[in-house]
């Protein structure tokens, strides 16, 4: 199952999607906050969101998973 990725270190800001959400390539399914900037994380593949792996405020790795994609 493709897993979305941080692409970046830093801290989860705002989860945009929910359990059962359709994604398309390219939507934004996280925000990240990284030294007071906002990054976007997108979808690389379409899916449904079948798992959400971190929650708000959570400090997150580069390379870390995000969300499950089914």
């Amino acid at each position: 199952m493709p897993e979305v990725e941080a692409h970046i270190t830093g801290t989860v800001w705002k989860v945009e999607v929910e359990i059962g959400d359709s994604v398309s390539e390219g939507d934004t399914v996280v925000i990240l906050e990284s030294m007071k900037m906002e990054m976007p994380v997108e979808a690389e593949d379409d899916g449904t969101v079948k798992e959400i792996l971190i929650q708000e405020g959570q400090a997150v790795n580069e390379g870390d998973a995000l969300v499950v994609l089914a």
